[in-house]
């Protein structure tokens, strides 16, 4: 089952590239949001894709917006490529159940094994308010977060 807009966000909690506990609802009533699910670090389109995000960051949003980007990877191969690429994002480990905040945000792939590229922007109520979710080779557009952003 899908997450739509207009839904509230399943919370979830999952360990960061650092193995610190992260909760959906800790940003509630703090920031919006941009949860992007993507399907494996140090791959070529991931990593385009989170550089891109990590260059734009300031204007997704500033202070007011935060990025949560998560795989299935271990909480280890997350802070290495985190180092190598310099992400200051938290980078969120689905690993274990393992894709279980991807299946439940109907956007994890059941024979690959890893989710697709999916990216809900949730405003700070916790309300699903844009999604996108693209095939697993199908790199998302930036320009699309900022426009949904701009409209909270």
């Amino acid at each position: 089952m899908s997450v739509e807009i207009g839904q509230s966000a399943p919370d979830f909690e999952l360990k960061d590239q650092h193995g610190a506990p992260v909760k959906l609802s800790d940003f509630r009533g703090e920031k919006s949001v941009v949860l992007v699910f993507y399907p494996l670090a140090f791959s070529g389109v991931c990593t385009g894709e989170l550089c891109q995000i990590r260059d734009e960051l300031p204007t997704l949003g500033g202070d007011d917006v935060q990025v949560l980007a998560v795989s299935v990877d271990s909480v280890f191969a997350l802070r290495a490529w985190a180092e190598q690429e310099k992400y200051q994002f938290p980078l969120l480990s689905d690993f274990w159940p393992h894709g279980g905040t991807a299946q439940r945000y109907g956007v994890f792939d059941e024979e690959k094994g890893l989710a697709l590229r999916g990216t809900f922007i949730i405003d700070a109520q916790g309300v699903v308010r844009w999604k996108v979710v693209n095939a697993i080779p199908d790199a998302r557009d930036l320009d699309e977060y900022r426009k949904a952003l701009a409209g909270l």
